[in-house]
């Protein structure tokens, strides 16, 4: 009995990588409706490639109909093979553009929530130095828990990644950047607010909001210390919650300073309820040469000033 070829016996052509694009596309976007407004291109074109992507790998890669879009085993397979595919053929385009010396290309960087009012904006300024040595440079930033920058660093679907310094991982390099004091805070509506300096014991027995994230030892101790009834996984959470005025909680100082200033906020206990959360840039330890990288890189070790 005559036995089938493999499906992609033979080389993969650029049609079949445009396919493969809009295949993502759809995925990313949950569906062919919503992958209209980001491809621009019809509904009925989206489905004429994903009809031909299909018959030329021999897999049924998704669910579509009036119960709504979902991928097959097979194709949720294809996608995780169409990442490495294209972190590949972004890795080919940076190293050849670093033999011409040239700055262009993606820059794929996943950051941690709520970095962006730190007041010393070393990630800013490195951004702006480096679009401004390769305005043809394409930068794509991710917010991401810490655990899923590192993943994404390590597998090569980011070039660099900002996280707390809660671990140390082997296959990791580490480029200190600042520190992140946070302290315990209620809002004008909580009873505390008006309180001058409410001693520890009236602090305890207050409603507090703690974070649902990983934390150091020395960190998750300052949490112990409050009555814990309410979480969070991100920081944006549990200011959600301070503001009610039914709960004290922890908040960097540069995010809480915009309630502070306008008087909705106040810090309790600072000089004894407060800890500092010191990150770093990741990058994959021995990662092909890139030229993209390594200039943002040396745009960071210039700033080296800590908040």
């Amino acid at each position: 009995m005559k036995t089938q070829p493999p499906p992609l016996s033979s080389q993969i052509t650029d049609m079949e990588i445009r396919h493969l694009r809009i295949f993502k596309a759809v995925v990313e976007c949950g569906g062919f409706s919503a992958a209209e407004v980001q491809l621009n291109i019809s509904r009925s074109a989206i489905s004429i490639s994903m009809s031909d992507l299909e018959q030329r790998l021999g897999l049924r890669l998704c669910q579509r109909g009036r119960a709504g879009f979902a991928l097959t085993p097979e194709g949720t397979q294809v996608y995780d093979a169409l990442l490495q595919l294209l972190v590949s053929l972004e890795g080919f385009r940076t190293q050849v553009n670093a033999i011409h010396a040239q700055l262009k290309g993606e820059f794929n960087i996943g950051i941690t929530d709520n970095l962006v009012t730190m007041h010393h904006m070393r990630i800013t300024n490195a951004l702006t130095r480096l679009k401004q040595k390769g305005p043809e440079v394409r930068i794509n930033i991710s917010m991401l828990p810490p655990n899923e920058i590192e993943l994404g660093v390590l597998d090569g679907r980011l070039h660099l990644g900002v996280v707390p310094d809660l671990r140390t991982l082997s296959g990791l390099d580490y480029l200190p950047l600042y520190g992140e004091t946070s302290q315990l805070y209620c809002s004008q509506t909580h009873p505390l607010f008006d309180q001058p300096q409410p001693d520890m014991n009236a602090l305890s027995k207050q409603d507090a909001v703690v974070p649902a994230y990983a934390q150091t030892a020395a960190i998750k101790a300052q949490h112990q210390i409050l009555n814990a009834s309410a979480t969070a996984t991100d920081r944006e959470g549990i200011a959600f919650l301070i503001m009610t005025g039914c709960y004290i909680g922890f908040l960097p100082t540069h995010f809480a300073d915009r309630w502070v200033s306008q008087g909705k906020m106040r810090a309790l206990h600072a000089s004894d309820m407060s800890y500092i959360t010191h990150y770093s840039a990741i990058t994959r330890r021995g990662a092909p040469a890139n030229l993209i990288l390594q200039t943002y890189l040396d745009e960071l070790k210039q700033d080296n000033t800590s908040d």
